[in-house]
């Protein structure tokens, strides 16, 4: 099915009135103009026409796209995974299966995380109950943080999927 792909070219006189500042924007959508900056730099957010000031004036559609990077981000998925979301809206060829399966790749992330914070609550339960509530140099809890020997769960790749082989793995965070 084909999709309308978020547009980005066609600007009216009616368009030019709605453009915004990078400052306008981030105050608009609530991102921090930093954050506005990362996502022009990693791609996700397309460079935007210049003023004759030479001020990036930030359209309707932009606004829009960055409104979906806010939410998806909002909603736990990664950067690889947005990515691969706009690559699909951006060919305008996508399918609901398609977004369904990418949805559904992140429950199953979303419950391994849950399933890894609940370990983190029993070992902080544990080492808290350890607690008297002493002096500091007799802290349990400090002790267990520096025990070279307790478990430590292993760093977990960016990317979870084949579907993001293709992304560089440090764009995934």
């Amino acid at each position: 099915m084909r999709r309308q792909p978020f547009p980005r070219t066609g600007r009216t006189a009616e368009a030019a009135r709605e453009e915004l500042t990078r400052g306008a924007l981030a105050v608009r959508t609530g991102c921090n103009i930093e954050t506005i900056r990362y996502y022009e730099q990693v791609g996700l957010l397309p460079l935007p026409p210049r003023s004759a000031g030479g001020h990036r004036l930030y359209g309707q559609d932009l606004l829009k796209r960055l409104n979906f990077i806010r939410r998806s981000r909002d909603l736990g998925f990664t950067l690889a995974e947005i990515r691969e979301l706009l690559r699909l809206i951006d060919g305008g060829t996508y399918t609901c299966g398609e977004v369904e399966q990418l949805a559904r790749d992140h429950v199953r992330e979303i419950r391994r995380r849950i399933a890894d914070l609940r370990r983190l609550q029993r070992v902080l339960e544990t080492m808290a109950a350890q607690c008297g509530g002493g002096a500091v140099p007799d802290c349990p809890i400090i002790d267990a943080l520096f025990d070279l020997d307790a478990p430590s769960r292993p760093a977990t790749p960016h990317l979870r999927s084949s579907q993001f082989a293709s992304h560089r793995a440090d764009g995934g965070g």
